[in-house]
């Protein structure tokens, strides 16, 4: 048991800063599109589903002069399009019609860029991005330590959000009892966000899942050179095409070819699929827009379909309102618990009681 809480508090303490910028980062980012609704113009309109209409407003924006490289399309929980570019830093939201309705040249333009940035990649890349699933693993095991270490105190437990003392016993006992109300949410958020941001985790639990099975065939592009890319591409016949080809699909991003012979991509998602931008995938031939291939994600192997469940799990994609509050829950709770576990480690790195100084009469005697 004392190596247990001697690896907890070491552990918390040194990297309990990260996981509350984790935690406040992903508590603010649950609500992304419901602030965005508030700030950009036209964003909180209803999706257009009509694909004539998507593909008109594909049309203007892939014949502008600056042309984006892709085309996030309306959601039902946000009203507009979001155009990406070459260079990724730079971007632009767009109203269903395709005209544009605010640009951006950096990330630091835009806060849900940069917070979004910080919670998933720490601002420096695949680096961050391995970081923070590391995190995601160290506060799964803060998680199991900690209800191992308040066993033995069960019988004191107080549920309350905040302190009720700010000295240290009484930030010590808070820690403790939230950590143990909030581990069922908060082993399910770090064990998702671990596993989305480490690729061993990641594909390793695929694989686990579907033995045997070449998945990355399965996830392959149609084995198809595609021809140059046609500036009189009729995109409303595209899409109304793919629609045909999965009806009860929602049409969610738009990709040009990234190489030479590439296909234009359009992920959709079906109605069963949790996942936002769905992996129902439908290819065309850049030159002259028709079909050339399609993947149904309700058919890809179980472990694929496991994996594709993770994102949606750990951002409360899925679950409407109430799950989305208790991941916020959880998301302040791990702010909390981190920036408490720093305070109190290094007010006291030891973690043995404090001797008082005798008082001065007691000195004189």
């Amino acid at each position: 048991m004392r190596l247990v809480r001697l690896a907890h508090r070491w552990t918390g303490g040194l990297i309990g800063l990260l996981l509350f910028v984790l935690g406040l980062t992903g508590t603010v980012l649950v609500f992304k599109d419901d602030w965005l609704r508030l700030v950009v113009p036209h964003a909180a309109e209803a999706r257009v589903s009509d694909p004539s209409a998507i593909g008109a407003a594909l049309d203007q924006a892939f014949a502008a002069p600056d042309r984006p490289r892709s085309v996030i399309l309306a959601s039902d929980s946000l009203g507009v399009l979001r155009l990406n570019y070459e260079d990724k830093t730079r971007g632009a939201y767009a109203a269903q019609s395709g005209a544009v309705v605010a640009r951006w040249e950096s990330l630091w333009a835009r806060p849900e860029l940069w917070r979004f940035d910080l919670h998933h990649y720490l601002l420096i890349g695949d680096t961050g991005k391995t970081i923070a699933g590391i995190a995601g693993l160290a506060g799964l095991g803060f998680v199991v330590t900690g209800v191992i270490l308040w066993w033995p105190t069960r019988r004191t437990f107080v549920f309350a959000v905040m302190p009720r003392a700010w000295k240290r016993p009484g930030i010590v006992k808070h820690h403790r009892d939230m950590g143990v109300w909030s581990a069922p949410v908060l082993a399910v958020v770090l064990t998702t966000g671990a596993i989305v941001a480490l690729s061993p985790l990641y594909d390793g639990l695929a694989q686990a899942l579907s033995p045997g099975a070449d998945l990355k065939a399965v996830m392959a592009q149609p084995e198809h050179e595609g021809g140059v890319l046609s500036a009189d591409l009729d995109w409303p016949a595209m899409m109304t095409a793919a629609q045909a080809r999965f009806p009860d699909a929602e049409a969610r991003i738009v990709s040009l070819p990234t190489k030479q012979g590439g296909l234009i991509g359009l992920r959709m998602r079906r109605t069963a699929e949790w996942l936002p931008n769905g992996r129902t995938q439908v290819w065309f031939d850049p030159a002259d827009g028709r079909i050339v291939g399609t993947r149904d994600a309700m058919g890809l192997p179980l472990g694929l379909r496991v994996i594709n469940a993770q994102y949606p799990i750990h951002a409360a994609k899925v679950g409407g309102l109430a799950y989305r509050l208790v991941v916020a829950a959880s998301g302040l709770a791990l702010t909390l618990l981190g920036s408490l576990a720093v305070f109190t480690f290094w007010s006291n790195p030891s973690g043995l009681p404090k001797r008082r100084r005798p008082s001065p009469s007691a000195r004189r005697v």
